[in-house]
């Protein structure tokens, strides 16, 4: 019996917030389990909605200001103050994330991280003893330059001149100049909750792998890989403490490589979900649950490298728990990620990406309706066949002569 549904999806970009998408499955469970009890668990990986989503966890509000956007212009955005009150969440998407990116600009050459820096300084102000920063969904690719830059960090050329704004301009860094970072950073524990997959640097730096899903043509792939290994080198000569390894340690290509820029402020780099989960008491919610569901907008090879799906997959498979997971689209190793069960692809027959995303929720309740008709159907089929052995069985001797 399916008493108990833990709905504990991602977001799906561009499309569905983790909470729409958690509301959106849940329509499509009562559906078909009206009587089920329904926890909704929306998860966040650091990315958009993760200051929304863990003030409201754990008791905290968000504070709202304006900051430097991606392009360069001001925009209203947020940082939250959890629960305790000693502790601010910097979501670097809120300021510098790829949906603030309009499409016709999409250059993570010219973006920066500068408002990501700013609000840092901002939760300084409010006399916090710890900054958590969120990582994910970004739309830029400079290293953390310009967060630095905000801090108080210059950025010089071979002639003295700081350099403008885009990971494009690293490969002229000669010099950081740390004198004017702000002194509150040395007194604060800085914390960055970030997939631990991606590094700065290398084959699988950050620039040639999301690179491309950032506007960068290979072109720029080639130059700013070549202005992040320029800027490894120079942030540990001149900036890093304690000498971490900035070019290939995990989680650096974090937000296309603010987590090397601010793991050389002394910033600990830890697994996004270990930071980011506790607050929901999910393993004991899904200890609970008949049947796990998850979501995002695609399961494919690079679910397992640090995707909410895996996760919420891993933790169930802890409890034994039985999981389902809905994704936009199923790509190669859709069905290979482990401790998922199931998949189902919300789509119902091929259609346009701007029709899909306008229809998200739409498209989502009725792929749950769908997959979970079918669950029931399977449930029913062992019943019904042994009812039939035994109806069978008992007519057999009649027939025999």
């Amino acid at each position: 019996m399916l008493n108990r549904v833990v709905v504990a999806p991602s977001g799906f970009k561009e499309s569905l917030s983790a909470q729409a998408a958690a509301d959106a499955i849940a329509a499509g469970v009562r559906r078909v389990l009206p009587y089920a009890e329904i926890d909704r668990v929306p998860l966040v990986d650091g990315g958009e909605g993760t200051a929304v989503a863990l003030a409201a966890a754990t008791g905290g509000r968000l504070v709202a200001l304006p900051a430097t956007g991606p392009v360069g212009e001001r925009i209203g955005t947020h940082f939250a103050l959890l629960g305790s009150r000693d502790t601010a969440l910097v979501e670097m998407a809120a300021v510098a994330g790829l949906s603030l990116v309009p499409r016709a600009l999409r250059d993570p050459g010219a973006t920066t991280t500068y408002g990501v820096g700013e609000l840092i300084r901002a939760a300084l102000d409010t006399g916090v003893r710890r900054v958590l920063v969120g990582c994910g969904d970004s739309g830029t690719s400079d290293g953390g330059a310009g967060a630095l830059q905000a801090l108080g960090a210059r950025l010089l050329d071979a002639d003295g001149f700081e350099l403008p704004p885009g990971g494009r301009e690293l490969t002229r860094l000669a010099r950081v100049d740390p004198s004017g970072l702000d002194p509150r950073l040395r007194e604060t524990e800085l914390l960055v909750a970030c997939n631990p997959f991606n590094v700065l640097c290398g084959e699988r730096g950050v620039a040639r792998v999301f690179g491309p899903q950032k506007g960068a043509t290979q072109a720029q792939v080639e130059h700013l890989s070549a202005g992040l290994e320029n800027w490894a080198y120079v942030l540990a000569r001149d900036v890093a403490t304690g000498r971490p390894d900035l070019r290939g340690g995990p989680g650096t290509g974090a937000s296309g490589g603010l987590g090397a820029g601010l793991a050389a402020l002394g910033a600990r780099l830890l697994p996004r979900f270990d930071v980011l989960l506790d607050p929901l008491d999910l393993d004991a919610r899904l200890a609970r649950a008949d049947l796990v569901l998850t979501a995002e907008g695609a399961l494919d090879h690079q679910t397992p490298r640090g995707k909410i799906p895996a996760e919420v997959a891993r933790r169930a498979k802890l409890h034994g728990r039985p999981v389902l997971a809905l994704a936009g689209t199923l790509g190669e190793g859709a069905y290979d990620v482990p401790g998922v069960d199931a998949c189902h692809g919300i789509l119902p027959a091929p259609m346009a990406l701007a029709e899909a995303l306008l229809r998200g929720a739409e498209l989502v309740t009725d792929a749950t309706e769908r997959a979970l008709r079918m669950i029931v159907l399977g449930a029913r089929l062992p019943a019904q066949a042994a009812a039939a052995a035994e109806v069978s069985g008992t007519q057999r001797p009649s027939s025999v002569r």
